[in-house]
């Protein structure tokens, strides 16, 4: 139900969409919460897919940490089907039916946020995905699909903004994934049209009610890794379109990132990994537009048996090409970030640093940024700027209370400038809490509890202030 601003409560039919009781998503959304109801009354348990990229699950020690690098171009394992009978039909058929699989994730999201000109964007939404994909025809060739959608509870007009609804605050459905598979040899892989992706600066940003997809063209793979044995994981391509994670269109890479041409992004890369340390690269370039280039490093250390040690490295390099139609002007930038970490029972100790040149802020036009000090609010990425970040967390599964886990952090932003006049602008800080509860077992695996709290600061620019609230509810469960 959506209410106005002023009181004005609107009908169900007209709220729940504005026409979009017989739309797909709809369809799909009320068939899945019914689903969901059935299965928290009491019937068998359901089984949790991977935490969404960029809302990784709080980990309980250094080595369950996961960096940008860390999950580029990797394939997430899938979980076995929750209803072993639904296959049963399937099992003399060919694998590429005996083998498909359909998950199903519901998502409730209720976002809040007092911004710093003291108006507001709030919304609360329910939604979430249906993916099938099949499995191997001849061994070689595999076909898969995603739908989702975002559909508004409350929603007043009045307070847009929030990013889990379409702008006007609308709810939308969407084919997000569309995609042929080719399997070359081993985890050799081609990948073709609407697919998503998971680099540090190309990845679906998960933190709202759907994730960004892409439509294009890439390889990816890996080899070793058996017995210990070093593991390099690889990928390449042409990414053409993108999905913004709260639209229901594909727009150009370029177009994307706010340029007024259409141009697509090249981008290739890979990681090795042996045994305690990781390092790795990928780098993106669009004609005309700009080119990105990432590298990091990664090292963990047993001090004792139950404690961790965790080094990690990143560096980014951005700079306009060719035609400069991106800002109309030639630029360049660079940031390094440095992070270190101490886990022991439990809890971890993380301090974090970045630091951006003042050439330009960095763009983050096709996902999540992946700066040590980015956080719930602020990206701390602003052309000149030094973050600094102390954070604790603790996994309290040792306590009795199993899959809970909370973090609060600070973080400090100084020195930044614009980046035109290298003037100095305003000093921010960011306090964030954020409770977790995952059950890794029972008759409620597969439900994710979210609780998220952020304020920061600004000194300098009328010390402005600003608020924000997030509850977040996600159950995965694989169908078949």
């Amino acid at each position: 139900m959506r209410v106005k601003h002023n009181g004005t409560l609107r009908s169900a039919s007209r709220s729940f969409g504005r026409g979009v009781w017989a739309s797909p998503g709809t369809v799909f959304l009320l068939a899945g919460t019914g689903f969901l109801a059935m299965l928290l009354w009491g019937s068998a348990p359901a089984l949790a897919q991977e935490a969404v990229s960029a809302e990784e699950p709080t980990p309980g020690s250094v080595y369950e940490e996961v960096t940008p690098m860390d999950w580029s171009f990797q394939e997430k394992p899938g979980e076995p089907g929750s209803f072993p009978s639904l296959k049963d039909p399937l099992k003399d058929t060919s694998p590429f039916f005996r083998d498909t699989k359909l998950d199903l994730n519901l998502r409730t999201y209720y976002f809040i946020r007092d911004k710093f000109d003291n108006t507001k964007s709030e919304a609360w939404a329910l939604g979430g995905a249906l993916a099938y994909r099949s499995g191997w025809l001849l061994d070689h060739f595999a076909i898969g699909a995603a739908l989702y959608t975002s559909q508004p509870l409350y929603a007043p007009d009045d307070r847009d903004g929030t990013l889990l609804l379409k702008p006007g605050q609308e709810g939308y459905t969407v084919l997000g994934q569309l995609y042929g598979r080719v399997k070359i040899v081993g985890e050799n892989f081609i990948n073709i049209y609407r697919y998503e992706y998971n680099t540090p600066y190309l990845n679906k940003n998960d933190t709202r009610m759907t994730p960004n997809t892409f439509e294009g063209y890439t390889f990816t793979g890996a080899t070793g890794g058996g017995d210990g044995a070093p593991k390099f994981t690889y990928g390449a391509g042409y990414i053409d379109k993108i999905k913004p994670r709260n639209a229901d269109t594909f727009i150009s890479m370029s177009e994307a990132a706010g340029a007024t041409v259409k141009r697509g992004v090249f981008v290739g890369g890979g990681n090795a990994a042996f045994a305690r340390f990781s390092i790795g690269a990928v780098d993106y370039y669009s004609e005309d537009i700009i080119n990105i280039g990432y590298a990091e490093a990664k090292y963990t250390a047993a001090l004792t048996e139950r404690t961790g040690l965790l080094f990690a490295a990143q560096f980014t390099d951005q700079r306009s090409v060719g035609d400069d139609l991106l800002e109309g002007y030639s630029f360049k930038t660079n940031q390094t970030g440095v992070k270190a970490e101490l886990s022991h029972e439990g809890g971890i100790l993380t301090l974090a640093y970045t630091a951006d040149s003042e050439g330009a802020a960095l763009q983050t036009p096709w996902g999540l940024y992946p700066g040590y000090t980015n956080v719930q609010v602020q990206e701390f990425n602003r052309a000149g700027e030094n973050a600094f970040m102390v954070k604790g967390s603790y996994d309290f599964s040792r306590l009795g209370l199993a899959g809970v886990t909370a973090y609060a952090l600070w973080v400090h932003g100084s020195g930044a400038v614009d980046p035109v006049t290298k003037a100095g602008v305003y000093n921010q800080d960011e306090y964030d809490g954020d409770l977790q509860w995952r059950p890794k077992s029972g008759d409620l695996k597969g439900l994710w509890f979210r609780i998220r709290y952020a304020h920061v600061d600004q000194r300098g620019a009328g010390d402005a202030s600003m608020n924000e609230f997030r509850i977040i509810v996600n159950y995965d469960l694989s169908l078949l």
